[in-house]
């Protein structure tokens, strides 16, 4: 039986040697099933297939597949070079201008390189010459399948390089381990704001009252975290399926499965607690795939609705943490001033709150066309009460 949640599967449909046929399609960044479809293989140039894929006709592989890895890479180069007449053009006037085009841009070249794609067996083999075994990576994030499928190759690459961060993991100081990423949920690669939550003063109520509620868990890191600093009862939420087995498969690991208790919720369990903490997605924008959704959060959804729940979900004298990167602020997407009145209209006051400079490699990349943001950027910790 497939657990693939998705009930009406889009078909991929395409013309082969006169022949029409069709298969399931497969895209996890949610792109539809391409309308125009064309037979490739070793033969085709890469500028061939540059054009094709900008023109928005999809090369259906039928060649060396080490040939199709080389291709891609040559469609990347392609697509990452400036074109000449954009040399002589006004830069962007604002943050917010170069933060929309650099969307665009990005949302462009993931179209032109999702473009390439491959079959798959219903088993998750490729039957291509020289193609790797991916069957483990793509059970992981598929499951079982019944039926063959087409996908693209870049997002094949996507697939591999989780199954590398879920096989290694991400190093955790604060817990002395390793924290093992799945396939769609967000991998704690920064570390600033596990540090915060490892940091920050526990409420005096958790002496006495000793249960916590982590929003949003993920991986569960930060719900390993709070257990690591002695908090007796965790109750760690998410409403992603990926994100629930990933928690608990790492609490597991941990040995922490009996002090933290991961269940499903849209954003608070029932009842209250002494500490209630939530890392929401930073950046107030449209994700433009369902694996953006742990960096993007349209109209600050998540945010606004941590906030607007956080005083009644909170025992007397508890405290809730938001930790929130001001990203948004240097982007000119959301102000401090607005933040400040969405505090205070739900209710809460601020007791205090704790700073960490990004240490990431995007900091200090001078290309990335948002890298003056990135370099002012801070993450925080905003201790709040119930008024």
């Amino acid at each position: 039986m497939s657990t693939d949640p998705v009930i009406n599967c889009p078909v991929i449909r395409w013309n082969e040697a006169g022949e029409e046929k069709s298969a399931r399609w497969r895209s996890e960044s949610g792109m539809p099933p391409p309308r125009r479809v064309v037979i490739a293989d070793d033969r085709m140039t890469a500028d061939t297939a540059y054009r094709l894929a900008c023109e928005g006709t999809a090369l259906l592989w039928r060649g060396d597949f080490q040939n199709a890895r080389q291709l891609l890479q040559a469609l990347a180069r392609r697509a990452y070079e400036k074109p000449r007449e954009r040399k002589n053009k006004i830069p962007p006037v604002t943050p917010t201008e170069a933060f929309h085009l650099h969307r665009q841009a990005q949302s462009q070249r993931a179209r032109t390189l999702g473009m390439l794609l491959i079959p798959f067996n219903a088993d998750h083999s490729i039957p291509l010459r020289r193609a790797p075994d991916v069957r483990t990576a793509c059970t992981e994030a598929y499951g079982t399948e019944t039926e063959p499928y087409i996908a693209s190759l870049r997002g094949l690459q996507g697939l591999i390089g989780a199954h590398e961060w879920r096989k290694n993991g991400v190093e955790i100081p604060a817990l002395g381990a390793r924290i093992h990423p799945h396939y769609g949920v967000f991998a704690p690669i920064r570390s600033e704001y596990i540090g915060l939550v490892n940091e920050a003063p526990l409420p005096e109520l958790v002496a006495t009252q000793s249960v916590a509620f982590d929003i949003g868990t993920g991986t569960g890191v930060l719900a390993a975290v709070l257990a690591h600093r002695g908090i007796k009862r965790i109750v760690a939420t998410d409403q992603d399926q990926r994100a629930l087995n990933c928690a608990r498969e790492n609490l597991t690991r941990l040995d922490l499965a009996a002090q933290v208790e991961v269940v499903q919720a849209d954003l608070f369990p029932e009842g209250r607690a002494s500490l209630v903490v939530c890392n929401p997605p930073w950046v107030p924008a449209r994700p433009s795939s369902p694996l953006e959704h742990a960096v993007f959060d349209p109209e600050s959804r998540m945010l606004r609705g941590f906030l607007n729940g956080l005083a009644s979900h909170l025992e007397p004298g508890g405290e809730g943490w938001l930790i929130l990167s001001d990203l948004a602020e240097h982007l000119g997407l959301r102000t401090r001033a607005e933040l400040l009145a969405a505090i205070d209209a739900a209710g809460l006051k601020i007791l205090g709150k704790i700073d960490a400079k990004p240490n990431h490699p995007r900091v200090s990349d001078t290309s990335d066309p948002l890298h003056a943001a990135r370099a002012a950027e801070l993450t925080s910790l905003w201790r709040l009460e119930a008024k």
